[in-house]
């Protein structure tokens, strides 16, 4: 079999019955992060407006399909675009270090779409979520992703096109010759830039909702006896020996149904790009063992990989003057000056871009490639941040940052970042009913009910 056929014929055969139970347990806290992001920036992502404006002159804001957070009606396709863009807005969503992918946010949102679509129980949908992420990781490990970065290709979005079509094709109950046609479909809609880090462009989110409503796409096609092209990963022109340069296309299927590398997938305890988790983590713990004023901060270097330089540290000119969301959510002066002002870094912090104290404290912090930090990469996005204050010098290296899989979440940590997310939207008791809800996805006769679960109350709209 071909690599394309027997990835596919491995998502068609996903049961989750037969999932080791840590499996199935991990990918429902999984769901619940990513809902929780995408209830709270339907109305607080300021790119949500103008989104949810073109799919209405898209004629996407008819049906009967579900946004999270909104109580209108979409066609699935603009459901899965919505949900998979907001999952992806506050840059607080999963990640697979090693792949450099954001999973959640395309896979989730397509597989719901498709359950909608069907009827499709909640284990058939998590079977779709679990297939989703696997496929999408799996190539992006194989480009691999650092190559795939250097071309200026946004993984999350390319490799989760894929996801999501693997993901709606198992809800749909496609066979293995439906699920690579579905793949074949999705090669030629597999895209995505990094080039929004010129200007804190909404396009990193766009271009991920765009993935997940692509695979959906590709799957619907697919199911309706839409011919896709073959050999979608490994062929002379498919997906990993177009998009890198010196692709281990052997990777895919290492240790295939052993190893899922969802099990790999960390979530994020700040909302903003993961490459700075680990000094945020070095500077909140040096700030609360030394009871550190912002004054008496003289300067901080954030030690990092090549590729965390990249987008976290370079231009450095224009990282140290961060003007919008985005900027601050891809600034490793920003966050890091932030923890060591605050002693804290959430969703509400971007509120504070232009404060005269963190405006202050800016330009006492720079990135720099360092190449201890380097020797970690890419099984950890680590760092080292060298804290220079009270005329000494403080050292704090972090391997591995907060919610990644060896340093998981608990499920009350989980919980209480969905309730800090979705509480002010829905209502605090709403929001814990949904909770509990997706918690148990794989019982649910319908897993629709989460997305109908998900609309806010009249009195959490007046509270908003």
């Amino acid at each position: 079999m071909t690599i394309t056929n027997e990835l596919s014929a491995f998502a068609a055969g996903l049961r989750v019955e037969a999932l080791p139970p840590e499996v199935v347990a991990r990918a429902r806290l999984l769901v619940l992060d990513l809902i929780g992001n995408a209830v709270r920036a339907r109305q607080e992502a300021e790119s949500t407006p103008a989104l949810l404006a073109a799919v209405k002159a898209l004629g996407l804001a008819q049906g009967e399909a579900r946004v999270f957070g909104d109580d209108a009606g979409y066609a699935p396709a603009g459901a899965a675009l919505v949900n998979a863009t907001l999952g992806h807005s506050l840059d607080f969503d999963d990640t697979h270090a090693e792949a450099v992918v954001h999973p959640g946010a395309p896979v989730i949102p397509a597989a719901l779409a498709a359950a909608e679509m069907v009827g499709a129980s909640g284990a058939e949908t998590l079977a779709g979520i679990v297939a989703g992420y696997e496929v999408a990781l799996r190539l992006a490990l194989a480009l691999p992703a650092g190559a795939h970065y250097d071309r200026g290709f946004h993984p999350s979005a390319t490799c989760g096109a894929f996801g999501a079509a693997a993901a709606a094709g198992r809800v749909f109950g496609l066979d293995a010759a439906g699920i690579a046609s579905a793949l074949g479909i999705a090669l030629s809609q597999s895209a995505g830039s990094l080039q929004f880090l010129a200007n804190g462009a909404w396009t990193k989110r766009f271009q991920v909702g765009w993935a997940g409503m692509a695979g959906l796409t590709a799957a619907t096609l697919a199911r309706e006896g839409f011919k896709g092209a073959a050999d979608a990963i490994e062929g002379k022109h498919g997906f990993l020996n177009a998009y890198a340069p010196a692709p281990r296309p052997e990777r895919v299927l290492q240790d295939l149904g052993q190893f899922y590398e969802l099990m790999a997938t960390g979530v994020k305890p700040y909302p903003s790009c993961r490459w700075g988790h680990a000094g945020i983590d070095a500077a909140l713990a040096l700030r609360a063992e030394l009871d550190l004023k912002p004054e008496e901060i003289e300067g901080a270097t954030l030690g990092i990989s090549r590729a965390a330089l990249l987008l976290v540290g370079e231009p450095a000119e224009r990282k140290a003057d961060p003007q919008n969301v985005v900027d601050g959510q891809f600034s490793g002066p920003f966050v890091i000056a932030t923890a060591l002002a605050t002693g804290g870094m959430d969703w509400d912090s971007y509120k504070l871009l232009q404060d005269p104290g963190i405006r202050a404290l800016l330009p006492r912090v720079i990135c720099a490639h360092d190449e201890e930090i380097e020797a970690e990469f890419p099984a950890n996005m680590s760092g080292k941040l060298t804290l220079r204050a009270r005329g000494q010098t403080f050292i704090r290296k972090v391997v591995v940052p907060k919610g990644e899989p060896s340093n998981f979440p608990t499920d009350a940590e989980l919980r209480a970042k969905f309730a800090g997310l979705a509480d002010a939207v829905l209502g605090a008791g709403p929001a814990s009913a949904l909770a509990e809800e997706v918690l148990r996805l794989e019982q649910l006769n319908e897993a629709a009910s989460l997305l109908r679960r998900a609309a806010p109350t009249p009195d959490a709209r007046a509270a908003a």
